[in-house]
């Protein structure tokens, strides 16, 4: 069965930094668009960063120079470095995978940004 595994989450202080891994059971992993989606409390889902099968990033404004995705399609594994971290980046952070017409979700991992 397709799914998406994320770890890494967790408390870290206002400036520190955390990374956080998507681990996918699904076929064709390296042509699949990759993403992190987050959600903070009381507001919607937004999109954080993705990265296509060939590589090429693409990252919302509010976390563009802090925050860095990559893959690494030989574990099947996406990752979000999350640099300079701001308590407005306190969320539920979700894994995605896009191939055609198919979309899988992860089921978050808690990122609190908290001295």
């Amino acid at each position: 069965q397709a799914q998406l595994v994320e770890s890494g989450g967790g408390l870290v202080q206002p400036g520190g930094s955390l990374r956080l891994s998507c681990a996918a059971s699904v076929n064709l992993f390296s042509i699949y668009t990759m993403g992190w989606y987050r959600q903070a409390p009381g507001k919607q889902r937004e999109l954080v960063a993705t990265i296509t099968g060939g590589g090429n990033p693409n990252y919302a404004d509010s976390v563009k120079g802090r925050f860095t995705i990559s893959r690494d399609n030989a574990k099947n594994t996406v990752y979000l470095q999350m640099n300079s971290l701001k308590p407005e980046d306190t969320a539920v952070y979700y894994c995605n995978g896009r191939l055609l017409n198919l979309e899988l979700w992860g089921q978050g991992t808690l990122v609190t940004v908290s001295s």
